[in-house]
This record gives structure tokens, C-alpha cells and sequence, in this order.
């Protein structure tokens, strides 16, 4: 499904090149907390971005949208290096969604790397000279326990820095759409093997519920059609997966569809960062 290095990938970048407003992307993140924090890793970071470090006193959305920005258009005046990369037709920005035994758009052996696993996502902005930053979101709950019912407070991201941006072995927008239909038949035949009794009294229900949650999640206008069909298809995809995560039979079947899932969405989401560009 959805998750929040998504929605502020594809926000930010559109706020970037021109087409979105700094409240279109707060916006989309207030769907996942009301409030946005940001704070450097360490000191190398708070010296590269300006952010607040070692007393971590969280700073706000703006500072967060302003290091974004920082970073993508380093060197010299912003507005003449954001120019230069629409001249270029290339995003800034990037996204992982690693788990265990696929690290892929991650920097090897780097505190970011381990912490961006233990989260599941992150988001990379390219600076210049092959210099980057990497964000990764964590919830804040307060005093609250963290469970199905409990609402975050806020979203803190953690800024690192990186010594370069890491090289995308992505898949193709084509083939991930291909992948996906035979994903999805394969999908349905298990969902439809699941045996009566199953903890869920509506499954199908179940789906449909999680799908309606995730289209409350806006895409930046001008989206290639292709790229939302496939985001379309992950998204059916991972809530089957969800509702049937307890159910073994289903299980054995899905575990090769979660690899799909996620190199189609990362393919759909590369493919809506660069067409902004594009325009």
C-alpha cells in the first residue's frame, strides 16, 4: 500500500519541478500525521543541511520542504539548478522499500542503510557532485502504545548523509506491468483457495476496505497512465496479501508476490518522479 517516503517522494518532487505547491505536499503527509518533524543523524549531516544536532529539537515541516530543496539544487543560485534539472528530464529524488535480502537504492554498510531496512522505506535526494541525503520516516505515538487502534502524533523524518547517491537497478515500467498480471491471477486463484474458518469473517470485504483507505492517497497531476495502472494493480495485490497474511495456504502462494509488488510500485513511482520533469 501506500507509505509516508511515497507520498513525500512524489509530492516533493512535484513541488520541485514546478507543477505542485509546498501545501500540496504537506498535505498528502498530514494523511499519515498531523504534524512533521526533522532532524540531522548526526553531526556531519547538521553541518551539510543546517538541521539541528546533537539536541534534536525537531524542526518543522518548511525546514523540512527547505532541506529538500537545498540539497536538489546545490551548487549555486536554487532556481538556476532546479532550471538545470528540468532541462535534463531527471528526478532528484528516489525511494527504497528494502526488506531483508533486497537492499536495492540503499548505501551499503551506512547506519542509513540499516536504519531505512528497519523501517521498510526511505527516500534519497541527489545533491551535487554525487553527494545525497537520505530520509527515513518514523512515527511518533507519545505515550500512546503503538497498535491497530493507536494514532501517530507525528512523523519524525531522520536526515543522513550520503557520500553518493546509490545507482537504481529498478525495473522496467513494461515489465513490471507484465509481471503484475500474472501476479495477479496467481493472486486470486490463492485468495480463492482460502479455507473456510479463516479469521476474517469478509475477506473480499476486508480487501475492498484497504483499497478505499489508500485512495485517499492523491497522485501529482500529470502521472503517466501506465504507471497508475501499475500502481493500481500493487495496490490490489498487497491488500489480498494483508487480509491473507494469516491464512497458510495463502501464504506459501503470496510470498513470491511480494517481491513483485514491490519492484512494480518502485517502478510506477520512478516512472511518476522522472514525467514530471518531462513537462
Amino acid at each position: 500500500m501506500w507509505c509516508p517516503s511515497v507520498s513525500l517522494s512524489m509530492w516533493a518532487n512535484a513541488w520541485l519541478a514546478g507543477s505542485a505547491a509546498p501545501d500540496d505536499v504537506l498535505d498528502a503527509l498530514s494523511l499519515w500525521a498531523p504534524k512533521q518533524f526533522v532532524a540531522a543523524y548526526d553531526s556531519v549531516t547538521a553541518g551539510h543541511t543546517g538541521l539541528p544536532w546533537p539536541d534534536l529539537d525537531e524542526a518543522s515541516a518548511v525546514t523540512l520542504l527547505q532541506t529538500l530543496r537545498t540539497t536538489a539544487a546545490r551548487p549555486g543560485a536554487s532556481e538556476a539548478s532546479l532550471c538545470a534539472l528540468r532541462a535534463s528530464g531527471s528526478s532528484p529524488i528516489s525511494i527504497a522499500l528494502p526488506v531483508p535480502g533486497d537492499v536495492r537504492g540503499l548505501v551499503a554498510g551506512t547506519q542509513f542503510e540499516h536504519d531505512a531496512l528497519a523501517a521498510g522505506e526511505a527516500v534519497i535526494v541527489a545533491g551535487a557532485r554525487g553527494a545525497a541525503i537520505g530520509l527515513v520516516p518514523e512515527f511518533d505515538y507519545g505515550d500512546d502504545e503503538p497498535d491497530e487502534e493507536a494514532q501517530p502524533h507525528a512523523l519524525m523524518w531522520t536526515v543522513y548523509s550520503l557520500p553518493c547517491a546509490p545507482l537504481a537497478d529498478h525495473m522496467d515500467l513494461g515489465e513490471a506491468e507484465y509481471a503484475l498480471r500474472s501476479a495477479v491471477r496467481s493472486a486470486a486463484e490463492a485468495f480463492g483457495a482460502i479455507r473456510p474458518g479463516f479469521d476474517v469473517a469478509n475477506p473480499r470485504g476486508m480487501v475492498e476496505q484497504l483499497l478505499e483507505s489508500a485512495r485517499a492517497h492523491r497522485v501529482p497531476e500529470g502521472a503517466p497512465s501506465r504507471a497508475l495502472r501499475v500502481l493500481e494493480n500493487a495496490a490490489h495485490i498487497d491488500a489480498i496479501l494483508a487480509v491473507s497474511s494469516g491464512a497458510q495456504i495463502a501464504s506459501d502462494a503470496f510470498t513470491p508476490l511480494s517481491a513483485v509488488v514491490r519492484s512494480a510500485r518502485i517502478a510506477a513511482v520512478d516512472a511518476i518522479l522522472h514525467s514530471a520533469w518531462r513537462r
